[in-house]
């Protein structure tokens, strides 16, 4: 295959990153959430344990970020309190710079406080890094958090099936809340 070829197919799947991330009803997102909080308790235990004392989960299970020199990331979610959804969301990023490839990870941004929940329940729309910071996970030796991140109101998990992936951020990410 020619570059050029594979340049013109991979700028086509990252304008299809909403169709491929889009769920075609409520009940088929909430199977993928539910898949995905799974996934992130199977693979931490931490995580598990942070989750039930977390007042609000925004789960994005499939978040999909496509880019050849222009690169561009969607997915679609819920925010969970009490176990239950409350409202749906989606994510959106563009970025320019070094980049080639697609991505799909999942996206599960626990509030741990309620002051964090309400902060971005009440706002039209969320950039992080701009509106609020998220800490990160990142996994020390035995899979322990640290306690800096246990500390912080607003935690953020990134995966995949193959497990947490490192060195990602959420900054500059648009989270907005959609009709469903």
């Amino acid at each position: 295959m020619s570059f050029r070829l594979f340049r013109q197919r991979l700028l086509v799947l990252l304008l299809l990153c909403p169709l491929l991330a889009a769920a075609h009803n409520r009940d088929e997102l909430d199977a993928h959430v539910h898949e995905a909080i799974h996934e992130l308790y199977r693979t931490s235990a931490a995580a598990r344990e942070l989750g039930a004392k977390a007042r609000g989960m925004l789960v994005f299970p499939r978040v999909f970020k496509a880019g050849y020199g222009i690169g561009g990331e969607f997915g679609e979610g819920v925010l969970l309190t009490d176990g239950r959804t409350v409202d749906y969301y989606n994510i959106a990023s563009a970025s320019v710079g070094f980049q080639l490839g697609i991505q799909r990870k999942s996206v599960v941004v626990l509030f741990m406080t309620d002051e964090a929940l309400q902060h971005f329940r009440t706002g039209e729309g969320w950039k992080v890094g701009v509106d609020t910071s998220v800490a990160i996970v990142t996994l020390g030796i035995g899979g322990e958090i640290d306690t800096d991140t246990l500390q912080k109101p607003i935690i953020g998990f990134l995966f995949s099936n193959r497990g947490l992936m490192y060195n990602l951020t959420l900054e500059g990410s648009k989270i907005s809340r959609v009709a469903r």
